[in-house]
């Protein structure tokens, strides 16, 4: 089972009786708010279409049940995907958590011997992971950005690797399964970003060692920056972020 039926299986249970109440899509990031006043955020992905038009259900969100957009994980619109993993997030802040103090990348305890494979360009932990002397590569969807490995690469570079590093947004942009099933001999594995799912259970047989994401604080202030093209360096004061393990 993929992870996105993995999601849908755990928040189908909590989604009973909550209804959408509004839906942003941002240029950098989205948000859903529950009726109850939960909010979730998840990475508004690059969408390429023949018209202006970007969601045939625009305008007919507001007041749906929460299951029926949780089921969008498994739309082949990566729109409706975001919006699917937003509304997973929001059911999923009150879900009791055990959580991990820590800035996420430190808790990988990287050694110096360690291969390390990062999916997804994380500029605020390179730095502490360089410092470690480890072997570090990262992969990158984008050719032309210089010293990243190409997808092809880095599938190889994952079946060897010591610590995966994955972005949250591989969720959305629908690689996350085929990502986690390159891993064969690592000994931790992160899923990285606001996007991130804190689900250990949705997890649970994967080769994921730790889910470190955020839990929106201010839903008032998320909802005005997300709709003004702001991201995570804008957010982040925001909302909270959090480690836990699976």
């Amino acid at each position: 089972m993929g992870i996105h039926q993995r999601l849908i299986e755990c928040a189908t249970p909590w989604a009973a009786g909550q209804q959408v109440k509004e839906l942003r899509f941002g240029l950098g990031y989205s948000c859903v708010e529950m009726t109850d006043g939960r909010m979730g955020v998840a990475w508004t992905p690059d969408q390429k279409t023949c018209s202006c038009t970007h969601l045939e259900a625009a305008g007919q969100i507001a007041g749906k049940s929460a299951a029926d957009i949780l089921n969008w994980l498994t739309s082949d619109n990566a729109l409706e995907r975001t919006a699917g993993l937003a509304v997973f997030n929001a059911l999923n802040a009150r879900k009791e958590r055990l959580f991990t103090e820590g800035e996420a990348a430190s808790l990988l305890k990287i050694q110096s011997s360690d291969h390390v494979v990062m999916i997804g360009y994380f500029a605020p932990v390179v730095p502490s992971i360089k410092a470690t002397g480890c072997r570090f590569e990262v992969v990158e969807l984008d050719p032309e950005k210089p010293d990243v490995l190409s997808p092809e690469q880095g599938f190889k570079a994952l079946a060897e690797c010591d610590i995966a590093i994955i972005t949250a947004t591989t969720i959305i942009n629908g690689t996350c399964d085929n990502l986690l099933a390159a891993l064969k001999r690592n000994r931790a594995a992160l899923i990285l970003g606001p996007s991130t799912p804190m689900c250990p259970e949705a997890f649970a047989g994967t080769r994921v060692t730790q889910l470190s994401g955020s839990y929106v604080k201010d839903p008032e202030q998320v909802k005005v920056i997300i709709s003004e093209g702001g991201g995570t360096r804008l957010l982040k004061k925001h909302l909270r972020f959090a480690n836990t393990m699976v």
